[in-house]
């Protein structure tokens, strides 16, 4: 058993101080420091910094030189290892547009993975691509986009957790349809959707849109798009918060105009994130990163090299949100969103994925099941 000490406990309305946190594989409880603390207990002492949830990053294409779509167990191993030390305990890896055959290739490393017992928890598959607009297309490669077909997705409907598509290219209804009734997540994204459609796409079951902003239409005022549709709707929606894909104000203007429970941060991450400059690949092209910037040859940008810590602290001193409110958009609406009623909060009963960071988010420890993360 271990006991968490001298901490700013993050919890789903609040920050508590004067507490103490008594985990093994699951959270025991959260005491006031006047309960006596059980005997031959470890003590970890938090000296001050904030304890909160294990980050979810339901976004994230690769870190450390590896990439989903390499489709080895390895390159999951090495993803899954390098998280923890951004506060990530568990993620959805994501594949993105290519061969029919490679695809599958990942989803099948995927599903075999999910279970994990070393770094950050594997709950399923995002599945970004291929049933996108060619005009949106961004970093993917134009020759393998599809249309969507729920057949083509059938046999790994039981890893696929969520997947993007562009409504307006296709018969999109029935596809959506067929997901909901998987329990797939439908994501509206890299599409040039006019709001009507996305409006449609939503109403008939689509509840997440992807990287809001980015690789879709521009919001105008007499043609609000996919961007107006996710403002005016109950649908969650992710941001990249590395200030370069979302300008600060609107991350401050998406945190006013959405339930704060609605909106995700993700890191739209790839194999580059975590080594600093240098040139790297994403999905068969070459991407060059400088700082936080990581862009195509031709500077379109390429995914993001952002961690998830970073997204934090960035989205909070961009909008003012108090830190439980923007801690719980990588934590409790994730949870909530997939359905994963075990992690996402310190709350008595759920695992003991917990991260220690300080007001900065630099991160000073990260347990998985209870297990310090070296």
């Amino acid at each position: 058993m271990k006991i968490i000490t001298n901490g700013k406990f993050i919890l789903p309305q609040q920050v508590v101080e004067k507490h103490h946190l008594i985990f093994a594989d699951t959270i025991q409880a959260l005491e006031p420091d006047s309960t006596p603390l059980p005997p031959d207990a470890e003590i970890i002492d938090a000296q001050g910094c904030y304890v909160s949830p294990g980050f979810i990053n339901i976004h994230l294409h690769g870190a450390k030189g590896s990439d989903a779509m390499d489709g080895t167990p390895a390159a999951l191993a090495t993803i899954a290892g390098s998280l923890p030390s951004t506060g990530v305990t568990s993620f959805l890896p994501t594949t993105m547009t290519a061969s029919r055959p490679d695809i599958y290739k990942a989803l099948e490393n995927i599903k075999n993975a999910q279970g994990n017992k070393q770094g950050a928890k594997i709950l399923g598959a995002n599945v970004e691509g291929p049933f996108i607009s060619v005009k949106y297309k961004g970093a993917q490669k134009e020759e393998y986009i599809d249309q969507a077909d729920f057949t083509k997705i059938a046999t790994y409907k039981d890893v696929i957790k969520l997947i993007t598509i562009a409504p307006e290219t296709c018969l999109a209804t029935n596809f959506i349809s067929r997901c909901r009734r998987a329990d797939i997540i439908v994501s509206l994204g890299h599409s040039s959707a006019t709001y009507e459609e996305a409006l449609t796409a939503i109403k008939t079951g689509a509840t997440h849109v992807t990287h809001l902003f980015n690789a879709m239409s521009s919001l105008h005022h007499r043609k609000p798009g996919l961007v107006g549709a996710a403002l005016d709707s109950d649908a969650y929606v992710e941001l990249i918060c590395d200030n370069i894909h979302v300008h600060p104000m609107l991350q401050r203007l998406v945190y006013k105009l959405k339930s704060p429970d609605k909106i995700i941060l993700i890191t739209d991450a790839m194999r580059a994130a975590l080594l600093g400059d240098g040139e790297s690949e994403l999905g068969g092209q070459k991407v060059f990163v400088r700082g936080p910037r990581a862009t195509l040859a031709d500077g379109t940008l390429a995914g993001s090299v952002l961690a998830m810590n970073a997204a934090l602290r960035n989205f909070k001193v961009n909008t003012g949100a108090p830190i439980w409110k923007v801690v719980a958009m990588v934590t409790l609406n994730p949870a909530r969103e997939l359905g994963l009623n075990k992690i996402g909060s310190l709350e008595t009963g759920k695992m003991a994925d917990l991260t220690i960071f300080d007001q900065d988010f630099k991160i000073k420890q990260t347990f998985i099941n209870g297990i310090l993360q070296k």
